[in-house]
Parts: C-alpha cells; sequence; structure tokens
C-alpha cells in the first residue's frame, strides 16, 4: 500500500495536484474566515453591550436602589390569574406536571386551563383526574381532531379564559403560558401579580433542568439557554425594548390579549405559524405594548454531585434569576427536529411575514435570528476544511507531498491575521461559554461546554438543513407546513425534591376548601380529637373521593421519598391530620 502511495507521488503530477489542491483549500479557508469574523464582530458587539451595560448598572444603578425582595412580591394583593397549557399526548406527564404545579406556587387567585383535543382520550382521562382533585382546574376541549398547531390550542384556551373572565366579580389580570414539562418556582404568579397591569408582556428567563455528563445532546440545552437567557436577551431587551416569547414563562396582561383578539377575530395566536410564541411577541412589540425580560433573583434549593457525578453529594441554596426549567430533547434526532421547528418559524416564516419592519435595533436582532440559516453551515464547512489540512499534513509527514506553492497564510500575511482574529474571537466565545454555564451548573459542566460546542453546532446544522428543505418543499408544492411535536419529560420526584404535605394544605392547595373552613375544622379537630378528613365530610365541605384522592397522593410523596417514617409517624387514614 505505501508502496502504491510513493509511486503516486513520484508521478509527474501528483506533486502538482496536492500543491494546487492545498493551494484551493487556504483560498476556500480565507473566504469563509471572513464570513465567520463578520459573524463574530457581531457577537462581540453583544458582548460588549452586555459587559459594559452590567459594569454601569452595578456603578450607578444598584447603587441608588435596593434589588426587589420576595417581601415586596408577596405584600401585593392577588389579582385574578390564569395559566394555560396545551395538551396533545402528553397523558403520560400532564397529571404529574399540574399536581406539582398546585403544591408549588405560593398563589391562591388563580385558574389553570388545559387545552386537550376530543379525540385524545388518554390526555383527557389524565385532565379529568385531575379536574376532580383541583378546583382551580379548567378543561378545554378543541372542538376538532388533533394535531394541529400549538396556536390553535392556545386561540381555544384564550376564547375559554375570556368567557370565565366575564363570569367572575373581577377578570383575569394576566394570562399565563406554560407547557406540560415545565418545572414552576413557587414566586412565580406573586411575581407576574407584582407587575401587572403596569406591563403587557412579561418573559421570564427559561433553563435547563440539570443533565449527566455524559448526555452531551441534552447538555448543549443547558449551556446555550445559559448564555441566551442570561446575556442575549437582556442585550435585546436594552436595545430594541421588545422581547420574543420563549414559549414558557410568558405572561400577557389582560389589555395585550383583548387588543390581540379585536385585531384578529379572536385568534391571538397565529395559526400560520410554527413559533406562535416569538410571532406574539414580535406583534405585541409593534403595537407598542410595554414589554420586559424580567429578571429577579430568588433562591433555589440545589442538589448536585461534584466531579462529574462521581462525588458526594451536596445541597446547597443558590440565588438565581426566577424562571421556568424543564427538560429538553436529550437524543439528537429529537434535538434537530425540534430546532428545525424553531429555525423555520423564526427565521423562515419570520422573514417571510414580518420581513424587517421595525426600528434599527428592532431589524438588527432579525438578522441575528436569521444569520443562522448561513452561520450553521459555516461551522460544518470549517470542521470539513480542518480535517482536510490535517490530512494535507499527514501526506507531508509521509514524504508524498513534495512540491509547495508560496502559502497565503505566511506569517505577516493578511489571510494569517485574519487567522488570528478568528482564533481569538473562537477563544472569546468559549470563555463566555464557560462562564455562564459554570455559573449556573457549576465548573464541571463549564468546562464540557467546550466540546459539546460542536454538538451543538451539528445539532444545528442538520435543523437549518431540515428547516430549508421543508420551507421550499412548501414554496414549491404548496403544501402547508406541519406542526412536528416534540415528546416531553417531567422530572421525578426525586428530582423535584417534593416533601409530604400535610392534609389540610394539601386541601387548601387543591382549593377543595378554603381557609376559614379549614380553621373551623382544625378548631373542632382540637376538641374532639377526630381525624380532620371525617370532620370535613362530616361538615359537608368535602367529599369521599377528593379526601381518598388527597390521602393517595400523600401516600404517593412518602413512597417516592426516602421512606423513613414508621410506627406512629406513619400517614394513615384516621392519623392524617392538617
Amino acid at each position: 500500500m505505501f508502496d502504491t502511495l510513493q509511486s503516486m507521488a513520484s508521478s509527474l503530477y501528483w506533486p502538482y495536484f496536492l500543491a494546487g489542491y492545498y493551494r484551493g483549500l487556504e483560498i476556500v479557508t480565507t473566504l469563509f474566515g471572513c464570513v465567520i469574523l463578520v459573524s463574530s464582530m457581531d457577537d462581540l458587539f453583544i458582548d460588549l453591550w452586555y459587559w459594559i451595560r452590567r459594569l454601569s448598572r452595578a456603578l450607578s444603578f444598584k447603587r441608588k436602589y435596593l434589588p426587589l425582595t420576595p417581601e415586596q412580591v408577596r405584600s401585593k394583593p392577588e389579582q385574578p390569574l390564569a395559566i394555560m397549557v396545551p395538551a396533545w399526548h402528553e397523558y403520560d406527564v400532564i397529571a404529574p406536571m399540574l399536581e406539582n404545579m398546585v403544591s408549588t406556587l405560593e398563589y391562591k387567585n388563580y385558574k389553570i386551563f388545559v387545552g386537550t383535543y376530543c379525540n385524545d382520550q388518554r390526555t383527557i382521562d389524565e385532565v379529568e383526574k385531575m379536574r376532580r382533585r383541583l378546583r382551580q382546574l379548567v378543561r378545554v376541549e378543541v372542538p376538532h381532531d388533533g394535531p394541529t398547531c400549538k396556536a390553535d390550542c392556545l386561540n381555544w384556551i384564550v376564547q375559554a379564559i375570556l368567557a370565565q373572565g366575564l363570569k367572575q366579580e373581577a377578570p383575569f389580570a394576566g394570562v399565563i403560558l406554560h407547557d406540560s414539562e415545565d418545572v414552576l418556582h413557587p414566586l412565580e404568579l406573586k411575581f407576574f401579580n407584582y407587575l401587572l397591569p403596569r406591563i403587557d408582556f412579561i418573559q421570564l428567563p427559561v433553563t435547563s433542568l440539570e443533565r449527566n455528563w455524559w448526555e452531551l445532546v441534552a447538555g448543549t440545552y443547558m449551556d446555550e439557554f445559559a448564555e441566551w437567557h442570561t446575556k442575549d436577551l437582556v442585550v435585546r431587551e436594552s436595545m430594541s425594548k421588545s422581547v420574543p416569547s420563549a414559549g414558557v414563562g410568558t405572561c400577557f396582561s389582560r389589555r395585550a390579549l383583548e387588543v390581540l383578539a379585536a385585531e384578529t377575530s379572536n385568534m391571538p395566536f397565529n395559526t400560520d405559524s410554527l413559533t406562535e410564541d416569538y410571532d406574539i411577541g414580535s406583534r405585541l412589540g409593534r403595537l407598542g405594548m410595554k414589554q420586559i425580560f424580567a429578571k429577579f433573583n430568588v433562591d433555589y434549593v440545589i442538589r448536585r454531585r461534584k466531579w462529574f457525578g462521581y462525588g458526594k453529594e451536596t445541597i446547597r441554596t443558590m440565588s438565581m434569576p426566577l424562571g421556568v426549567r424543564e427538560f429538553f430533547p436529550d437524543t439528537f434526532r429529537t434535538a434537530y427536529r425540534q430546532r428545525a421547528r424553531w429555525t423555520l418559524g423564526i427565521a423562515l416564516q419570520g422573514w417571510q411575514q414580518v420581513g424587517w419592519k421595525g426600528s434599527i435595533a428592532t431589524k438588527y436582532f432579525l438578522f441575528r435570528d436569521r444569520k443562522g440559516l448561513l452561520t450553521s453551515f459555516i461551522s460544518m464547512i470549517g470542521y470539513l476544511l480542518l480535517a482536510n489540512f490535517l490530512l494535507m499534513m499527514i501526506l507531508d509527514w509521509l514524504g508524498l507531498w513534495t512540491v509547495y506553492y508560496p502559502s497565503l497564510f505566511a506569517p505577516g500575511s493578511l489571510a494569517s491575521q485574519l487567522m488570528w482574529l478568528n482564533m481569538i474571537a473562537l477563544l472569546l466565545r468559549m470563555i463566555q461559554r464557560v462562564y455562564f454555564v459554570g455559573r449556573m451548573y457549576g465548573w464541571e459542566h463549564g468546562l464540557l461546554s467546550i466540546p459539546r460546542m460542536i454538538v451543538g453546532n451539528m445539532i444545528n446544522a442538520m435543523a437549518a438543513a431540515r428547516a430549508w428543505n421543508m420551507f421550499l418543499g412548501h414554496l414549491i408544492t404548496g403544501k402547508k407546513l406541519a406542526w412536528d411535536k416534540t415528546m416531553h419529560d417531567f422530572p421525578s420526584a426525586d428530582t423535584l425534591s417534593t416533601q409530604k404535605m400535610r392534609l389540610g394544605e394539601l386541601l387548601l392547595k387543591w382549593q377543595a376548601i378554603d381557609e376559614t373552613k379549614l380553621t373551623f375544622a382544625l378548631e373542632m379537630q382540637a376538641k374532639e380529637h377526630q381525624p380532620l378528613g371525617k370532620i370535613l365530610i362530616d361538615l359537608g365541605w368535602l367529599d369521599h373521593a377528593t379526601l381518598h384522592e388527597a390521602l393517595a397522593l400523600q401516600n404517593e410523596s412518602v413512597s417516592g421519598s426516602e421512606q423513613n417514617v414508621t410506627g406512629a409517624n406513619a400517614p394513615s387514614v384516621l392519623s392524617v391530620t392538617s
């Protein structure tokens, strides 16, 4: 084999072919290096804006004003709020999500509206089971078969919310959008309540729940959202006064939804867009609605094992912006298909439906939203060029490459300076990524974010290719773009660190009884020494089915935890109290 290669190398044309091939590599690399440099300068501008803004606020704003406290947020009287959750084939996650939501939130004056399709009986059954438990839960049925698109389901939920608002003493002050895999913070509704009705559109940060070190695909979501929702969206709000919705953790004021409904024949969410969340945020910005990317630091309890999961587990409290956490896809196929829908809706459909409207700042961020249609492929071409250069080095080392033209990358040349600039820009990107990821998930994930950048680039390239393929097929054939649903996971009870609630607290969370009735029943219990559940049933304030549901849930939470309750402390129908 080696003799054959040597004979090829000694042939007349082979050395000149290799020399010409290498010169072609240098020319292509220089051209693509210019594109990469332009994109890097764009990213560097965002970095500089963020860090200068952060420094100036630290020196001025934060010295003049005290930060908002949980006590201030809790002190404002509760306004009626509505939560909307679209559900198609969510039978495996919708019940634990609703249970966790109700048991977590420090809020009472709210209702949950879950949208289901008439041909999705398994999801309907799960929601109905929860509706028997939760008095604040309303199931909204889409009157036609699914799946359609998320926007269609949301429009039906909005109609039910507006109709319910007319029946109440006070209409809903705000409507919050969530998905069936979201994990909420207890103060979320309190925070929205504090900002309403002054703000028309509020977006909370969205982050990934922590994954294992070997889950490289899922880890890319940790990395990208840690940086996007800490830096990029902050800069976007600061420059353009507009914020795109992330699809979860989004709160609309009543005024915002009413204006949108009036303008769109009661269809505020765009059914022609695969990213209705991004679309509605853009439309509210063009209507002049006040939008904010809300950052409010709260405490999170973090359970983490050091040394890439092999060290001792530690539990500590960490101050982070209040936000929504969830699991994102953990396989290459599900990840690129989900991102293809994002690319298709945000970049291609957004370009087609919105164009380049808005201020200079808005147009700049539209450019940033759409540049991935090109730069996603540039990254892959860069990896291919690198592989070719490595191959040429091997051929040179083997003595098979013997003819050389003067290199374009000679020291001091423009091409070599271009490469150095790109190397510095790449180093800055890596430092920023390590900082934001490490700050949120620890130094181990901060270091892992560097190799995961390659995985993320591969996912984004496949997503862009799929988005272009679907969009061009739509333009050529006229076939409507189909909704590509992402299957959801919800964390286990161990991940959420759920604790057993006492019966009275649980019934209050479910809104099965109110505080006045509970107080009266507890006073009777102190005198008569009877189980709280029996007293509530005897008074006619609780039915047997709801009591058994509550007791069953208590037993589930105990069996899912450390199970160290024994003897007289074990829960039972007769011994459980408030």
